[in-house]
């Protein structure tokens, strides 16, 4: 009998993301579902392919084997599924977006009704993590960040540049008054991030990483935050230009900033094998010019 790929599919998943409960979060299945799919596999083949123990789960010798094999075995099945596609056909098939949600409310939402007219067989899944995310583990298929990147393993189309800006809202100028020079901030109700503690050093000149009065982990918390008078806020352009262009922010200290190119750099981020790169390639390819960054 014959082992199904959706029970391998499963076993990889175990193996990526470290644990049946999460294996099973991320692809939405009861524990029992993976379990029954790992021992049936095990039961099959005859040998022991995880050690499990009360905290963690291991690959046995023969099981890092079967497991290395079994991957390359699902990747050239789905590039020849990907290549029976592509014979006179549109893309097709699921693919897994995530960025932050800010990005995701203002940038990609926008997009998405035309995006699925174009490419109405592409079965999209939107996540947001405000950080960073393992592609691999969460079975992501692209993910579009901003700033510096780390992961050589990834490979990175640039998407363009997001413009950072000091911006606080009408209200809370005429309350508080508008900072005439950077030291002045020290007077100010500021709004900052409580990770990671890097977005809170400001481009400015001669400015320190800032003591936020109000924290948060998401950028349109502090969007909302700015909008509602409650301080200063460092933020990207592609989050705010329209309320910039309507007056419901304004910008600040345009004298004193610096230029900080990694932190405005957007980018698409995919594995180099990815199995479904037509995909991403027409996601990538049809957002990109409709992005106001």
């Amino acid at each position: 009998m014959l082992t199904r790929s959706d029970d391998l599919d499963i076993l990889l998943t175990v193996v990526d993301s470290g644990g049946f409960s999460a294996a099973a979060d991320t692809l939405n299945i009861q524990v029992a579902r993976v379990s029954r799919a790992v021992s049936k596999i095990e039961q099959q083949l005859g040998v022991t392919i995880l050690n499990r123990t009360t905290r963690r789960i291991e690959l046995t010798d023969e099981g890092r084997q079967f497991v290395e094999s079994v991957r390359t075995g699902l990747l050239q099945l789905q590039r020849a599924e990907d290549e029976l596609v592509k014979r006179g056909e549109l893309p097709q098939g699921r693919l897994r977006v995530d960025a932050a949600s800010p990005f995701v409310f203002h940038q990609l939402v926008p997009l998405m009704q035309d995006f699925r007219q174009a490419y109405p067989d592409i079965m999209l899944e939107l996540t947001s993590n405000e950080g960073y995310v393992d592609l691999l583990e969460k079975r992501t298929d692209v993910a579009i960040r901003i700033g510096k990147l780390n992961d050589s393993t990834l490979y990175a189309r640039p998407l363009g540049k997001s413009a950072l800006y000091i911006v606080a809202s009408p209200a809370y100028i005429a309350r508080r008054g508008a900072p005439q020079k950077v030291a002045d901030l020290s007077g100010h109700e500021l709004l900052g991030f409580t990770e990671p503690k890097a977005l809170n050093r400001w481009p400015l000149k001669g400015s320190e990483e800032i003591t936020p009065s109000i924290s948060s982990s998401n950028g349109e918390t502090l969007r909302q935050l700015a909008l509602s008078g409650n301080g200063i806020a460092c933020l990207s352009g592609f989050m705010i230009n329209d309320d910039l262009a309507a007056g419901r922010l304004v910008t600040l200290l345009n004298q004193d900033k610096i230029n900080v190119s990694d932190r405005e750099q957007v980018n698409a981020m995919y594995y180099k094998s990815s199995t479904v790169a037509r995909r991403i390639s027409a996601f990538i390819e049809f957002i990109q010019p409709r992005l106001t960054l």
